[in-house]
């Protein structure tokens, strides 16, 4: 049970990591704990020793085994600073980990675009641009309630604005769009979380697939100008969107993303 002082629960004041298991190892592990440790850094956490990659690691593949998840999963690390009011924080570091079985084998099961996603840009909230923005924080209220509008609109998820009224990212995801032939994401300096996905798909286009990727801000406007768009997270790796409002989107890049994906990823 969570204490009713804890700091992650009361002000929002944690971090937390959602990482996919893959026949019992950590998919980008080393991205999610440098992500990790850059946040609490940032936070100004006092991190205790014995919380290290290895030991992180080894807690989460045990608790998987316990529960009979290893071959695919979601596991969820969360952070909390401790227990206190704003000005009496104890500062005693707690964590906990949570994970659950996951049906899809790979990301060829997305691979074979069935379905796009239907989204929209959710109107009602704007997503700060500070310090703080490209943290997976605790305090997700934004996100939160983009996706509580989503689901009442029959949507699969949702696009946050920024204050500069751009958009930055979606509820769960990173955005990415293509226009003649050329695919553009947001930067970091437009507030979007820093998503691990994001990461190695800006690598891999840089590396071995042999294209940029480019930063570029995102209005409304040029999404609904754009040929194709898609959405990244650690979980689902890319997912096509058929349609935005009234926009609808083809998918031939992305298919084509998502067959490199699957081959790096379960090479």
């Amino acid at each position: 049970m969570v204490a009713t002082t804890d700091h992650s629960y009361r002000y929002g004041d944690g971090l937390f990591e959602t990482m996919k298991i893959m026949n019992g190892d950590i998919l980008l592990k080393d991205l999610h704990f440098e992500r990790l440790f850059s946040g609490l850094k940032i936070l100004k956490f006092n991190v205790p020793a014995l919380f290290t990659n290895r030991n992180i690691e080894n807690e989460i593949k045990e608790l998987c085994k316990k529960n009979n998840c290893r071959d695919i999963a979601r596991a969820r690390l969360s952070v909390s600073r401790g227990n206190g009011g704003l000005y009496d924080c104890d500062n005693k570091f707690s964590y906990s980990i949570g994970c659950w079985p996951l049906e899809q084998k790979s990301f060829n099961e997305n691979a074979r675009l069935p379905e796009g996603l239907v989204i929209d840009i959710f109107p009602d909230a704007r997503k700060s641009i500070d310090a703080f923005s490209n943290l997976k924080s605790a305090n997700y209220l934004p996100y939160t309630m983009a996706a509580v509008w989503a689901k009442e609109n029959k949507l699969n998820d949702a696009l946050i604005l920024n204050q500069h009224d751009r958009i930055c990212d979606a509820t769960i995801a990173n955005v990415f769009w293509i226009k003649d032939d050329k695919v553009y994401t947001p930067p970091l300096s437009e507030g979007c979380v820093a998503g691990v996905m994001r990461r190695k798909i800006l690598d891999l286009g840089s590396g071995i697939w042999g294209f940029i990727i480019n930063d570029a801000v995102l209005t409304k406007d040029i999404l609904l100008d754009a040929d194709e768009v898609f959405l990244t997270n650690v979980t689902t790796g890319i997912r096509w969107v058929q349609r935005c409002g009234n926009k609808v989107y083809s998918n031939t890049i992305t298919a084509e993303l998502f067959a490199k994906l699957d081959r790096v990823i379960n090479s």
